[in-house]
């Protein structure tokens, strides 16, 4: 691992015992409503990269088969410990999301949720996620992006002159965009929260 993704994978170590509590208001503003939609629709044998705390867990049904993996030790630790308050059966991996230790095809979806917007690299994660996907499997992302209202999108710029530094963290990326580059279905996007939470569902071809 270069020194750069190791200066990642401490910060959010260091992180991930309070992450809970400080994105609460996410949850609050309409991030919670985007976990009950992917988790309705996620199905089979599903991956979750960059699996965080585990927020996304109470909201897979019974007949999702559920790998979680994330480059932090720390985060993982907190979602075993979610997983088992659940009484959710869930196989975590801690590994980073450029370089899925998986075979290809091996999963029926492929769940990311406020992850792409942190990632070194957008293109390569995307190709990892659909590589590890089976034909005709869904893509599912939920990410923060540029707000639809100009005001609040120059806000974000000015947010991302701290946060990019910091934790490679952008307000304004779009993934929607790179992810059309890789010509799959896009069945379903929405954006909500004035603009700045987006979804996107798609399938492989």
């Amino acid at each position: 691992m270069s020194p750069s993704r190791a200066r990642l994978v401490e910060h959010w170590n260091s992180v991930a015992p309070s992450y809970d509590r400080h994105t609460a208001w996410l949850e609050r503003r309409g991030l919670a409503a985007h976990r009950e939609w992917l988790g309705r629709l996620a199905h089979g044998d599903t991956l979750e990269v960059a699996i965080g705390t585990g927020a996304n867990l109470p909201y897979y049904g019974p007949d999702v088969r559920l790998t979680g993996l994330d480059w932090s030790p720390a985060m993982v630790e907190v979602a075993g410990q979610r997983a088992a308050d659940l009484g959710r059966e869930v196989r975590l991996i801690t590994a980073d999301a450029d370089e899925l230790p998986f075979e290809d095809e091996s999963f029926d979806t492929v769940v990311s949720t406020l992850a792409l917007c942190c990632v070194p690299d957008v293109e390569t994660t995307l190709g990892e996620a659909l590589r590890v996907l089976r034909p005709d499997g869904q893509l599912l992302l939920v990410d923060h992006v540029g707000s639809t209202v100009w005001p609040v999108r120059a806000l974000q710029h000015v947010v991302e002159l701290g946060t990019v530094p910091l934790q490679n963290e952008h307000f304004t990326r779009r993934p929607l965009h790179t992810l059309e580059g890789f010509g799959v279905t896009v069945e379903e996007t929405e954006r909500r929260t004035l603009g700045m939470l987006e979804r996107v569902r798609a399938r492989k071809a």
